[in-house]
C-alpha cells in the first residue's frame, strides 16, 4: 500500500508516526516553513520535523492542489491520508490515489465539522468526543464515514490534554482504516447532514472571560482555551491568564467579575453568574504561572475590583 500523508500540526505528526509504524509512508506533504519568533526565522511544521525524523521525503506547497498535483501523481499513491492539513483538496487531486483520500478528524462526525473541534467539545461541556475516519470530499468534513472511535472527556481535562489523547487514538484508527481497505472490508456510511454542526477557528481574542456565565460554563471555557489562546481577564491594566478554577459557593455577593476574596488562605475568588468562583491557577502578564495563594503572597488585590474590566 503506497500511502502519502498530508498534515501540519503536532496532531498530524502523532498520527503519521503511528501510521508509519504499520505501513510505510512514501511521502509527507505539509505547508512551507513559516516565519516565527522575534527574528522571523523560518520554522518548519511539526509534521515536517516528524517526517524527517522518520526518514520520510517531505514535499511543501502553499496550495498543493495547484502546485503539487503532478508531483503527487508521479508518486503513484494507492491512498492519501490527511490529518489537520488545513488545505482544501481539489477534485482532481482527490481522484489521484486508487483508494481515494481519507481524513482523520478529531470529532464524532457529523458533529463539529470544521476547525477546532477538540476545543469546542470542551467549551460546550460535552461528555464524549472522539475521532472519525472518513472519505475526503470537496465539502469540508462531509464525506462518508469508515469508522469512528469514542472517548469520554475527563472531568478536568484541558484541550491540550485531549488533543494528545485524540492524536494517539487517531493514529490507531487510521491504521485500522487502512487494514479495512487493504482487506476489501471497508464499508462507508453517509453522514446525516441534518445532524451536522460546524465549529469555527478560535482566535486569540476569543479567550476573554465572561464572568456572567455559570461556574460550570467558565470551567469548560478555561479548559477549552488551555493551552492556547488561554482564558484571560484583566488586572491593573495587565492581562491575567486563568488555567484552573473551582466553584466555592452559591452566594451572590455583588456584580459579576468583582473580587470577593483575595487572601493567602481563601485564594482569589470572584463573583460569577451562579456563585463564587476561585481562580486557582493563573499568570499575570510579565510573570510566571502560579497558584492563587502564591500569587497573593506577593500582591495585594482589592476586594471589589472588577476583573472583567480593562
Amino acid at each position: 500500500m503506497r500511502i502519502i500523508f498530508m498534515g501540519t500540526p503536532d496532531f498530524s505528526a502523532t498520527v503519521l508516526e503511528k501510521l508509519n509504524a504499520e505501513y510505510k509512508v512514501i511521502a509527507a506533504v505539509t505547508n512551507p516553513d513559516r516565519p516565527s519568533g522575534r527574528g522571523n526565522a523560518l520554522k518548519p511544521s511539526p509534521l515536517k520535523l516528524k517526517a524527517e525524523e522518520l526518514g520520510i521525503p517531505v514535499y511543501q506547497y502553499e496550495k498543493v492542489s495547484k502546485e503539487g498535483i503532478d508531483d503527487i501523481a508521479a508518486l503513484d499513491p494507492d491512498l492519501i491520508v490527511t490529518a489537520a492539513f488545513g488545505q482544501i483538496l481539489s477534485e482532481r487531486l482527490l481522484s489521484v490515489p486508487k483508494f481515494g483520500v481519507l481524513n482523520v478528524h478529531a470529532s464524532l462526525l457529523p458533529k463539529y465539522r470544521g476547525a477546532s473541534p477538540i476545543q469546542w467539545a470542551i467549551l460546550n461541556g460535552d461528555e464524549y468526543t472522539g475521532v472519525t475516519i472518513m472519505r475526503t470530499v470537496k465539502e469540508v468534513d462531509a464525506g462518508d464515514i469508515l469508522l469512528s472511535e469514542r472517548v469520554k472527556i475527563r472531568e478536568k481535562e484541558t484541550a491540550g490534554q485531549l488533543f494528545d489523547r485524540l492524536a494517539d487514538l487517531g493514529g490507531k484508527a487510521i491504521v485500522e482504516a487502512v487494514r479495512l481497505i487493504e482487506s476489501g472490508q471497508a464499508k462507508f456510511v453517509p453522514q446525516n447532514a441534518a445532524e451536522a454542526t460546524h465549529c469555527s477557528m478560535i482566535s486569540k481574542a476569543d479567550g476573554k472571560l465572561d464572568f456572567s456565565r455559570t461556574a460550570r460554563e467558565i470551567d469548560c471555557f478555561v479548559r477549552g482555551m488551555t493551552p492556547w489562546p488561554s482564558a484571560f481577564c484583566a488586572l491593573d491594566g495587565k492581562i491575567l491568564k486563568i488555567f484552573d478554577v473551582e466553584k466555592v459557593s452559591d452566594e451572590m455577593l455583588g456584580e459579576c467579575g468583582r473580587v470577593v476574596e483575595a487572601n493567602a488562605s481563601d485564594g482569589l475568588c470572584v463573583q460569577v453568574g451562579d456563585g463564587v468562583l476561585r481562580l486557582k491557577e493563573l499568570q499575570l502578564e510579565g510573570s510566571k504561572r502560579m497558584n492563587d495563594i502564591e500569587f497573593l503572597r506577593g500582591r495585594k488585590v482589592e476586594i471589589g475590583k472588577n476583573l472583567g474590566e480593562k
